[in-house]
């Protein structure tokens, strides 16, 4: 090598060592440009895991502890100590020291309610999640396939016929039937596309909204009139431990296999042709996922009636905390789903005491302008 070259070097050497960066000790690169922000490292897997398990924690005690208190709101005066003496004496734990009336009060009417509204909000805003990801569109929620107008068919004909023991099952069957015309109808559209999915669905609501309106007009007087009117509008009055096994049955059965499908929704976001590339059978599992959606949601309307923007607002507000991952997004949702409607539904029974609100009024009432912010705060939403 030769000694310019080797002076060359050194200069170039010393050039880079100078101290002029106090950060590091080095002058800067001048031919380097800097990295843009957006090149920053994303967080890594074990992060995101340890946030999400925070999360799912602290909704999980904010659940269990608002249960509790959800209870003691009311007429008449209870403590926590009354709620759990009272659950503690009915699983069989120590002596009953309550009242036969605050006993009742405890284990017969408020407790029911309060874990139904629990479950009906984590299986709505769990089907929510689940259709805005199978649809990949943000405005869907859970009744986009119809589900909801055909529930009301059938709750509106048994209130009608007076037989409203059989509202449960009614409202059920109808669901099943607005289920089976709207993917018969996107069948014989072509491939169950997320586009024929949903225009399909739009077509069956129509109808059997069509149909609920003409059965109402043309019957419903009186009582039933205003029973109809309180179920369509949501209310969770009157359920029973009846209710809580069939919504909390339905979160269970159905609502497991849904989480487990998280990676599935996951290449569904990237769309059809790139969640085949992954190994997804891109038809048998919109079909499989669709279905179990609909039976959830189903057997919750059965219980609650149609509860507005709970399956619409709760992902989209979860998805804003921890991101677009179905992993997190999917448990989250349930878990703050079932907390904001046990506290929408104690609102509606207990701010205009002593009338009582149906609860799909007030989700609609906060459910809006809620919406509204998160579309504001996170533009993709529009």
């Amino acid at each position: 090598m030769s000694r310019e070259a080797v002076a060359g070097r050194g200069a170039g050497a010393a050039r880079v060592s100078r101290p002029d960066d106090p950060r590091t000790g080095f002058a800067p690169d001048a031919a380097r440009p800097p990295r843009p922000a957006s090149a920053a490292r994303p967080p890594r897997p074990e992060q995101t895991g340890a946030r999400t398990a925070a999360w799912a924690v602290g909704l999980g005690v904010l659940l269990a502890a608002s249960i509790v208190i959800a209870v003691t709101i009311g007429p008449a005066g209870l403590s926590t100590a009354d709620v759990w003496a009272s659950v503690l004496a009915h699983l069989g734990v120590g002596e009953p020291t309550l009242s036969p009336l605050r006993d009742g009060i405890v284990w017969e009417l408020r407790m029911p309610r309060v874990l139904t509204a629990a479950a009906v909000g984590a299986g709505l805003a769990l089907c929510g999640a689940v259709m805005q990801a199978l649809t990949r569109n943000p405005l869907a929620d859970p009744y986009l396939l119809g589900l909801s107008s055909g529930a009301s068919v059938g709750a509106v004909v048994v209130i009608v016929l007076g037989v409203g023991l059989l509202l449960p099952f009614a409202a059920f069957a109808g669901a099943l039937v607005a289920l089976v015309a709207t993917l018969a109808l996107a069948n014989a559209a072509g491939a169950l596309t997320p586009t024929r999915t949903v225009l399909a669905g739009l077509a069956v609501s129509a109808v059997f909204g069509a149909i609920t309106s003409l059965v109402i007009f043309w019957s419903a007087t009186g009582d039933s009139y205003r029973e109809i009117l309180n179920w369509l509008l949501g209310s969770l009055a009157g359920t029973d431990w009846t209710s809580v096994a069939i919504a909390g049955g339905a979160v269970v059965v159905i609502g497991v296999p849904l989480l487990a499908s998280a990676r599935t929704l996951d290449a569904f976001a990237f769309g059809d042709t790139a969640a085949a590339a992954l190994g997804v059978h891109v038809g048998r599992s919109r079909a499989l996922l669709l279905t179990g959606t609909a039976l959830l949601t189903g057997a919750l309307v059965a219980v609650s009636g149609s509860i507005g923007f709970v399956g619409l607002i709760l992902p989209h507000a979860v998805r804003f905390l921890v991101g677009a991952r179905h992993r997190a997004l999917l448990p989250l949702s349930a878990l703050a789903g079932a907390l904001f409607l046990v506290w929408a539904d104690t609102g509606a029974r207990t701010l205009f005491d002593p009338r009582e609100l149906p609860v799909g009024i007030l989700t609609a009432l906060v459910g809006g302008p809620v919406f509204a912010v998160l579309m504001l705060r996170n533009r993709r939403l529009a």
